[in-house]
Order: C-alpha cells, then structure tokens, then sequence
C-alpha cells in the first residue's frame, strides 16, 4: 500500500519515493511566474509606450519588433526535448531555468539601447533609410528574447509536472496563473517608484536615464526570483526519474505531429480554433493600451503602468471567483459566453471613456475588462481538459501554449497595425498632416471595436463545439493520427 504522504514510484524501480509538494513550496514556485509577470511589465508596459508615444516610432513597428519573441513559440518543444534528455549543472530543468532566465534579462536591456538608438535616428533624419538597420537588429534581438523566454519558461512547466501528481497539479496551475498577475502588479509598484520623476512630455535624456535604470533594477530582481524560488526544488520533488519509461515517447513528440492531432479530431479543430480567435481578442490592445492612456487622457509613463495593474488585479478576482463561484453555478460553456460579452462591453467602454479624457475612467473600465479576462481565461483553461484525453494530455496543453503564443504575438501586432490604419483614415478625413489629440480616441477605439467584435465570433465558435462528439471519437482520432505518422 502506497502512504498517503508520498508519490508512488514507477513500478519496479528502487528509488525512494518523493515527498509531496506542500502549499508553501507551491507558493515558492509560483514566485518565478511572479518574476515573468514583471517582465512582461517591462516589455509591453513600458518599452512599447516609450518607442510610441516619447520616440514616435510608428506603432505597427513597435509592435511588431516586440511581437517577434511571440514568434519564437515554436522553440519551446524543442527545448523541451532537450531538458528531457540533455541535463546542465546536474539537472534537467533547472540549468535551463537559470540560464533562460539570466539571458532574458540582458537581452532586455541591449533591447532598450537600441530602441534609444531607434528615437536618436528618428530625432535627427525622421522615419528613413538610416533607421531600418536599428530596427531590423531591434528584432533580431527580440527574437532572442523569445528564445531565451523559451528556454526557461517551457523547463519551468516541465517541472512543475515532474514535481507533482494529478492530486496537486490543478493547484500548483492556479498559484502559477495567480502570481503571474501578482508579478504584473509588483512590476507596476517597482516601475512607479523608479519613473515617478518623469512628467509628461520630459525631456528625452531624463527618460531614457531612470528607464535605463528600471531596466537594470527589475531584471535582477526577477533573476533572483528565479534562483530563488527553484534552487533545491528539482532534487528533493522531482519524480523525472521513476518516470522515465515516458521520456521516450514525450521525445518523439514533435511540432508536425503534435499539428497532426490536433487537426485529427473535428471538434478539437474547432476549439483550437476559438481558442485562436479569443487570443486575438483578447491581447490586442497590449500594444496600444499605454499609447492611448499618455496621447488621449494624459498620463505619464509611470500613470499608464497603473493600466497593468488593474487589469492585472482584474485578471486576478476573475480568476479566483470563476473558479470558485461562477462554473459550479452555470457550467464551463456558459461561463466562457459569459465572459466573452463582458468583454465586449468592457472594450467599448475603453473607448468610451476616450470621450471622457478622464484616467479614473478609463482605470475602471480596464480593471472590469481584466475581470473578464480571468473568467475567459479559467474557463476556457477548464473547458480545455473536457477537451482532452489522457494518453496526450500534454500533446493537447503544450499545442495550446504554442496557439496561444503565436496568437498573442499576431494580436500585437495587429494592434499597432489597426491603430495606425486609424489615424491614416483620420488624416485622410480631416486633410491634416497630424490627428489631433480630440479625434486620437477614434483610432485607438478602432482597435478595441474590433477586440469586442472577435469576441461575438469567439461566441460563435464556442456554440459550434461538442464536448460529447470529442469524448466520443477523439481517442480513435489521436490514435489513427500517431499510426499514421510511425508509418
């Protein structure tokens, strides 16, 4: 008979059994999505608000060049295999960490020189010929960054599997998604005090000095985050060991045949196709909220921060009450069609309070569009394991991370596109060489009339889903799929 204190080990296997995680380590391991959230501040917060609106750097650039560590999704199963099966320092997950991590912060700040770079260009010469090669390497480098953010995110999840079993894994998921918004909030409170001396329409040297700085201070503070909250986990929990009968089939996924199930079951087709169309959605102002908080009502770099803070206290109260409160009540469909109208309303009261110029508005609006975001997120996070099935549950999770990356650099970028697609329809209107600061509201509303329309389509998609036809057909789908690719 097995305790109830530990895990069992792989049968057969002399290895002693692992303790289990308690609620204090999970916490310890929720501290290092904590330090993800703070950069994420970092990246969308603050860089894309700095080239748009202090450097004017055409919005579908910025997003763009931000967008591309999006774009290095693709990576993560390929460092996935490699964690499996190529320790460093001794261990499979944890050199990866460190390393991805400690890269992640340099990468960050040789990213924001070359943005200064970018604005001195621009400055002197306007939008020409003599910047193309700065923003070109400004890519290269965010490409970097996504690799980098590849390699120690996907480890990271792989140990949080290895660490646990299905009792606690639904847990250790939740206080991961929790403190994600909880680091968002601790970046805002570290951004606030570093760029609290910069006014509206600062000089450029004094901006770019404390930016320099709050690119210094944060970075280190989430690399030893990271140290901190892994150092010592994967040798005492991990169960990579007894369990390496699955390694060789996890090391035989690859991205073709993870694609290739995905597509084999219609309805799992469908999902993954709302799930592409909420993602889009959902994400599209990451680009342009900030932009829209300094042009249109006046804030400062360290004001529009605040805009991450609630949506990230938002994100966080929908998150804990979907789960507790609103799915046992109305089901995971309902809920889902729930949070997909809030959000609707909620985007276009963002725009409506452009009307206004009032920051307590459009801070309230933000924050009631977070909440929505958690219902979405949770539910549709539930919806997905109904979606799954045991033999690749972690075929179907680790695609739907890729999905959603990908989703969340396109939306990114779509974003800056829609609202430079707006101003040019303004100009074209109005005959002016520049929209004014009273119609600037009109082309950021572009954008988020659009986020509020996918969401109607994402509804759409959600009605067309079946739960029990997937349940009913899947597992013979997947396993005709993985039959077909060994032949």
């Amino acid at each position: 008979m097995t305790s109830p204190d530990v895990s069992p080990s792989a049968s057969g296997s002399s290895a002693t059994p692992k303790p289990n995680l308690g609620i204090l380590t999970m916490l310890r391991l929720g501290v290092f999505n904590m330090g993800l959230g703070i950069m994420s501040l970092l990246t969308l917060g603050v860089l894309n608000r700095v080239m748009i609106e202090e450097l004017r750097v055409p919005a579908l650039v910025a997003a763009g060049a931000i967008a591309v560590h999006q774009f290095m999704a693709p990576a993560r199963v390929w460092f996935g295999q490699m964690s499996d099966s190529r320790p460093i320092f001794g261990y499979h997950r944890s050199g990866y960490i460190w390393l991805g991590i400690g890269t992640v912060a340099v990468t960050a700040f040789f990213a924001l020189q070359v943005v200064w770079q970018i604005g001195d260009r621009i400055a002197e010469g306007g939008w020409g010929p003599a910047v193309y090669p700065w923003v070109g390497l400004l890519g290269l480098l965010f490409a970097l960054y996504g690799l980098a953010l590849s390699a120690t995110s996907t480890p990271f999840t792989a140990l949080l599997v290895d660490v646990s079993d299905e009792d606690s894994r639904s847990r250790l998921v939740g206080i991961g998604w929790a403190m994600l918004m909880v680091g968002i909030i601790a970046g805002v409170i570290i951004t606030s005090i570093v760029l609290k001396p910069i006014e509206l329409d600062a000089p450029i040297e004094q901006v770019q000095s404390l930016v320099n700085r709050l690119f210094v201070i944060a970075p280190a503070v989430v690399c030893v985050l990271a140290v901190l909250s892994t150092a010592g986990i994967e040798k005492k929990y991990s169960r990579l060991k007894s369990r390496s009968s699955l390694r060789d089939r996890e090391d035989s996924l690859t991205l073709g045949r993870a694609l290739k199930i995905l597509t084999a079951s219609r309805q799992t087709g469908l999902f993954f196709t709302f799930l592409l169309v909420l993602s889009l959605s959902l994400f599209m102002q990451d680009a342009v909220l900030e932009p829209y908080g300094g042009e249109v009502f006046g804030m400062t770099i360290a004001e529009t921060t605040q805009l991450n803070a609630a949506f990230g206290m938002g994100t966080l109260l929908g998150i804990i009450t979907t789960g507790w409160l609103v799915v046992p009540r109305i089901g995971k469909k309902r809920t889902v069609v729930a949070g997909c109208g809030w959000a609707a309303l909620c985007l276009l009261g963002i725009t409506l309070s452009g009307l206004t110029g009032n920051p307590t508005v459009l801070l309230t609006a933000v924050f009631c569009f977070g909440i929505a975001s958690g219902i979405l997120t949770l539910g549709a996070i539930v919806l997905m394991l109904d979606l799954t099935v045991a033999e690749t549950a972690g075929t179907f999770i680790g695609a739907w991370g890729l999905a959603q990356a990908i989703a969340r650099g396109s939306a990114t970028v779509l974003g800056g596109g829609v609202l430079d697609l707006g101003r040019a329809i303004l100009r074209a209107f109005s005959g002016a060489a520049e929209v004014g600061e009273s119609q600037a509201f009109l082309a950021y509303g572009l954008v988020f009339t659009l986020q509020a329309v996918g969401m109607m389509v994402a509804i759409l998609l959600l009605s067309r889903v079946d739960i029990q036809e997937f349940q009913a057909n899947a597992k013979a789908a997947i396993t005709a799929a993985l039959e077909s690719d060994m032949d």
